[in-house]
């Protein structure tokens, strides 16, 4: 445990804690009585308002729209059914600078709805909420149908034939059974939308800020550190009840529940209404997810030769990405193409980071208990929650001495990267770490095998597959990560999601066109990743 723990505390707990003093202190005492004043400011607390009921509207939206989606791939079988269970799950490792492109070139100025109706949905919060939800959509359909699926559904028929009705035996036997999985999803929710970043800072405007585009805002353009450290601290400890709660449903769903095969549960749609339910879930997963990132390629292609604006379709912003300040642009000091090969190096340094921390702090959450161990499984999820632009803006003021003076290092990005990461190998690994029976283990130190030669001979074998999973997930977020990237970034060696954030900052069409086209080589890179995991993966149940 000692690798992870030096880790995070090194590249995640130092970055932070150093921005939250430098906020704080002044002449090197602590000034607590600026969180009133910062707490008390009317701007402030209109974006922790917005940031709360936002989250809260997309989560009750998510789970209104997702669970019936959660509940035709737990019980039905279907043709095609792992090919679109893998298609409504890309939005989730898309970046959310990719997910805010495809809303924007769905609702945004000159976008579908506004080509076909004039309507506009940009800098209006249900654009946000429509693309929080395309991104969540996911996290419910896979963390309450992967329960859903093994419930036994004898148990409601039971029920049934006992007197009660379809929504009476629903409401008494099946709910509370998935009432664990449920909570356990709309938290991820909440705490995926409450700290969003890339999604509001695109789609939003000036108008909408939640705590993380306020962090970014305050640190980045206003330099006011002390207000930036006191929503850090806010965002922080909102993440550590959420977290907190998190687990503690997950425990519950692991003790309470009795699991059946998922290939038991699970038959082909039975009358009209079944018919009926399964079509309205692949309409669904066709207007709100497939049409975005469709309209998302379309834009993409969309004004043939894009420089000369001769109208049509071609490769004409495809092949603007080839040179630097191509249209009279300075927007790159490089041609934004190389953020390409920019990425995918800094994502696999990232993904061989992830799985070392990771599977080193999974193994020892394998072999030890308590109330310490359950603990630093909570702490390995918060860079999931806590502001990446805080870690980011850390790592520059941090790390700028010897012998760890990273600021003009390119390794910089993908530690930021590798911090994400970790949390999904850990989640991922551990379920089948846990699996692996401990006799195994004995019998090999019985006949003289070193305990690392135990787990190349026994576990490596067994969790070969998960490790193939989890470097899968940690390459996809780390291509995606973007709110501590945006800090550390040099500008000669950007990484796609900078490289669009910063062509949508400028205005034209040749730089808008060039987002989308990014946009999609990122998407397809990410959808890649997903479907060949989807190939290897065995586990379909428990967390996402």
């Amino acid at each position: 445990m000692a690798v992870p723990v030096a880790f995070f505390g090194l590249f995640f707990a130092y970055p932070v804690t150093a921005i939250v003093g430098r906020g704080l202190k002044a002449g090197g005492d602590w000034q607590f009585g600026r969180i009133g004043d910062v707490l008390a400011r009317p701007d402030i607390l209109d974006v922790l308002w917005f940031t709360t009921w936002q989250a809260l509207a997309s989560t009750a939206l998510t789970l209104l729209i997702a669970l019936p989606g959660a509940y035709v791939f737990a019980r039905f079988d279907f043709p095609g059914k792992q090919l679109l269970r893998a298609v409504v799950t890309v939005p989730f490792v898309l970046p959310t600078v990719v997910v805010g492109t495809a809303f924007l070139a769905l609702l945004g100025r000159g976008g579908l709805l506004d080509e076909l109706w004039g309507v506009r949905l940009d800098t209006t919060v249900w654009a946000i909420l429509l693309a929080h939800v395309f991104f969540n959509y996911a996290v419910v359909v896979r963390t309450v149908g992967g329960l859903w699926s093994q419930l036994d559904p004898r148990q409601e028929e039971a029920a049934r034939v006992l007197g009660a009705g379809r929504f009476a035996a629903f409401r008494r036997v099946t709910l509370p059974a998935l009432g664990p999985a449920v909570a356990a999803a709309a938290l991820m929710v909440f705490l995926f939308t409450f700290t969003s970043f890339g999604v509001v800072q695109i789609l939003g405007g000036p108008a909408y800020s939640t705590l993380e585009v306020e962090i970014y805002r305050q640190t980045a353009q206003l330099l006011d550190l002390p207000t930036a450290a006191v929503l850090t601290l806010v965002q922080f400890a909102a993440v550590g009840a959420i977290l907190a709660v998190h687990a503690a449903t997950v425990r519950r769903r692991e003790r309470a529940l009795k699991l059946v095969d998922p290939d038991l549960t699970s038959r082909r749609p039975r009358g009209p209404g079944q018919w009926a339910l399964l079509g309205g879930v692949l309409l669904t997963a066709l207007l709100l997810i497939l049409l975005p990132l469709g309209v998302l390629v379309e834009r993409s292609f969309d004004g043939a030769d894009g420089a000369d604006g001769s109208g049509g379709y071609g490769l004409g912003y495809y092949r603007a990405l080839q040179s630097a300040g191509s249209g009279g642009s300075s927007t790159f000091l490089v041609p934004p193409l190389e953020a390409v090969g920019n990425s995918l190096r800094y994502a696999l340094v990232a993904t061989l980071i992830a799985l070392v921390v990771g599977g080193l702090a999974a193994a020892a959450l394998t072999r030890r208990a308590g109330r310490l161990v359950r603990g630093f499984d909570a702490l390995l999820m918060l860079p999931l929650g806590v502001s990446a632009v805080t870690v980011g803006f850390g790592f520059l003021i941090t790390l700028d001495e010897p012998p760890l003076d990273l600021r003009t290092s390119w390794i910089l990005v993908p530690l930021a990267q590798a911090l994400v990461g970790v949390p999904f190998v850990v989640r991922t690994m551990l379920p089948v770490l846990r699996a692996v029976d401990d006799r195994l283990r004995e019998a090999a130190a019985v006949l003289g095998a070193s305990p690392l030669r135990a787990w190349r001979e026994v576990d490596l074998p067994l969790v070969r597959r998960a490790v193939l999973v989890a470097a899968g997930f940690a390459f996809a977020v780390s291509l995606g990560e973007f709110g501590a990237t945006v800090f550390i970034a040099r500008p000669d060696n950007p990484t796609l999601p900078v490289a669009v954030a910063r062509l949508l900052g400028r205005s034209g069409e040749l730089n808008y066109g060039q987002a989308m086209a990014l946009s999609t080589i990122l998407m397809l890179v990410c959808a890649v990743s997903l479907l060949l995991l989807e190939r290897i993966r065995t586990d379909r149940s428990g967390e996402f």
